[in-house]
């Protein structure tokens, strides 16, 4: 079966960049990814534990904290459906970077990837900017099968840090450049516009084809991917919110999940293999003080990881751990002294924040448009006329105000920030070697603790 070539760790010299943080014989095709010094990251891999599994499955969810994990909880509940997440509870994850306490997704990302702290915007670099060995890098220099899903762009933060090494999260176009020569297997997600119609003319998803790739770029072509190297990218930017994805367009969470496993599971065989699954757009919805949004992702990524169990239970030997880079928005369930929280207005809403503001743009009626989204039956003539006002004068943070507070008020909730914040994340673990997560830990001792898990060293 063919596979793309190993990975590399890519001369960091484009327009964006301060200098090289590699040597330059890692720009090779088929060179082994090096440190600045020119040493491989090929390092002894560790004493192989007598409970280690055969694959190891870590999903991040972007910006889900406690609360979200509550309100994830309280919904499913309320639907009549198990919620996954609460049978895996073991531990807790300390989230800053290298300075400070607040981290970015590119440093929460590397800690887990590379098993150390570095600074906000580090993309598979340590505090010095030097590439640092990935745990999927390490994991393919082993011989094992790699694969990295995600609902953002596939070159942001996150999945970036376990197949890239940049100095600044932005540099997206030289971390697609790399990612198609990473060695990884599988890749699923969205992220067109940094493999086609580049700005250096370069069409990465051709290179990907003559590297030996399937390559899809919609719902049908992914659901004809059969082999590895598997490559589908299904978006210009980020795949749809959940509650607003079209299912004959764009697979689920799960789905992607799914068939990552079974495309890597048959693969690698007994030789295992690593994935990496980011439920990324709960964190965008954090963000953007979307409720709406981040609870149906949050379902969907529950979703995911009842497949990926599924997987493991029926073909076993499969360690699974979750957990999150940070914390986003710093919401409250209950707000302003109101002891209430409620999910079901949140379940009755049918379109996020985001998709409102594009039906908004694209010329619908805007109080139709945020009345149907929210799942309103109408709206107070003054709240509809602050909605005309605020779309006919183009005050789109009063728009988004507005929107956003009649999609939480009903709910109970509340939010602090519009960023991120220092509260530690979940920690959750089944299967072989889950033990070892227990505790509350940092986030770069989980990183490690992933390598052990394999037997292999950072």
């Amino acid at each position: 079966m063919p596979r793309l070539p190993l990975a590399l760790a890519a001369v960091l010299a484009c327009t964006a960049c301060s200098g090289p943080v590699s040597s330059p014989e890692a720009s090779m095709p088929g060179t082994p990814a090096a440190t600045a010094s020119g040493d491989t990251f090929r390092a002894a891999p560790a004493a192989r534990p007598a409970d280690a599994p055969q694959n190891v499955v870590l999903f991040i969810a972007d910006g889900f904290g406690p609360t979200s994990a509550t309100m994830g909880a309280s919904a499913a509940e309320a639907l009549g459906r198990d919620w996954t997440l609460g049978t895996g509870l073991i531990g807790a994850s300390e989230t800053s970077p290298s300075e400070g306490r607040v981290t970015d997704s590119a440093a929460g990302a590397t800690a887990y990837s590379c098993g150390i702290k570095t600074y906000n915007g580090a993309i598979g670099v340590g505090p010095d900017k030097a590439p640092c060995r990935t745990l999927l890098e390490a994991a393919e220099a082993k011989g094992l099968s790699t694969g990295l899903v995600a609902t953002s762009r596939i070159t942001h933060a996150t999945p970036a840090s376990f197949a890239a090494h940049v100095e600044q999260r932005s540099q997206e176009a030289e971390i697609a450049s790399q990612m198609i020569t990473s060695g990884v297997d599988v890749m699923f997600g969205g992220g067109l516009g940094f493999f086609t119609g580049r700005e250096d003319g370069r069409d990465l998803l051709a290179e990907l084809r003559a590297s030996g790739a399937t390559v899809a770029t919609d719902g049908a072509g992914f659901d004809a991917l059969s082999s590895t190297p598997a490559v589908a990218i299904m978006a210009p930017s980020h795949l749809a919110y959940e509650v607003d994805r079209d299912e004959t367009d764009q697979p689920s969470l799960a789905e992607m999940t799914t068939r990552a496993m079974d495309l890597l599971g048959e693969a690698a065989g007994a030789r295992g293999f690593f994935l990496m699954v980011e439920a990324s757009r709960i964190d965008h919805a954090g963000h953007g003080n979307d409720p709406v949004g981040h609870l149906h992702d949050i379902l969907a990524y529950d979703e995911a990881l009842a497949a990926a169990l599924d997987w493991a239970s029926e073909n076993g030997n499969t360690l699974i751990v979750a957990t999150a880079d940070h914390e986003t928005g710093g919401m409250s369930l209950g707000r302003d002294g109101i002891y209430a929280w409620d999910p079901q207005p949140l379940l009755d809403a049918n379109a996020s924040m985001e998709r409102i503001a594009e039906q908004i743009a694209g010329g619908a009626d805007p109080v139709a448009a945020v009345r149907d989204g929210l799942g309103f039956d109408s709206l107070e003539d003054g709240v509809a006329e602050a909605i005309r006002g605020a779309a006919s004068s183009g005050d789109r943070a009063a728009l988004s105000t507005l929107v956003r507070d009649l999609a939480s008020e009903p709910a109970g909730i509340g939010w602090t920030t519009g960023g991120h914040t220092a509260v530690d994340v979940g920690l959750y673990a089944w299967g072989p070697g889950m033990e070892r997560f227990r505790g509350r830990l940092t986030n770069d001792e989980v990183g490690r603790r992933l390598f052990a898990a394999l037997g292999l060293t950072p």
